[in-house]
């Protein structure tokens, strides 16, 4: 049974940063993708990082790009966000998922992928 608990998150001052984790169990983790998205309540879910199961390539959403940067550390069945000069339209409810079949990177989740419990980010002004 796959199970991703993220940690992290919280009230921050715009410029600031924060950095999400997501622990990952149930399966060989380094065999995935992983991602992570977001959500503000009423709009759609936004893509906002994805990396491919070795770790080597990433993909980021255009709102996030040169601010947040994907890792995982596959020893440690963990995926990380650190989000760096933090806006407040970045406030949303961040979600870990985890690819269902797959290692490249993605910028949809599927149907059947899974996802973390959530965490949010609130970015001050």
């Amino acid at each position: 049974q796959v199970q991703l608990v993220q940690s992290g998150g919280g009230l921050v001052q715009a410029g600031g940063s924060l950095r999400l984790s997501c622990a990952a169990s149930g399966r060989t983790f380094s065999a995935y993708a992983m991602a992570w998205f977001r959500q503000v309540p009423g709009k759609e879910r936004e893509f906002v990082a994805s990396i491919t199961a070795s770790g080597i390539r990433t993909y980021y959403g255009d709102s996030v790009k040169g601010r947040f940067t994907i890792s995982r550390d596959n020893a440690k069945n963990t995926v990380y966000l650190q989000m760096n000069s933090l806006k407040p339209e970045d406030t949303a409810v961040y979600y870990c998922n985890q690819r269902k079949t797959g290692s490249a990177t993605y910028s949809r989740a599927d149907d059947d992928d899974y996802w973390a419990q959530g965490t949010q980010v609130t970015v001050s002004s």
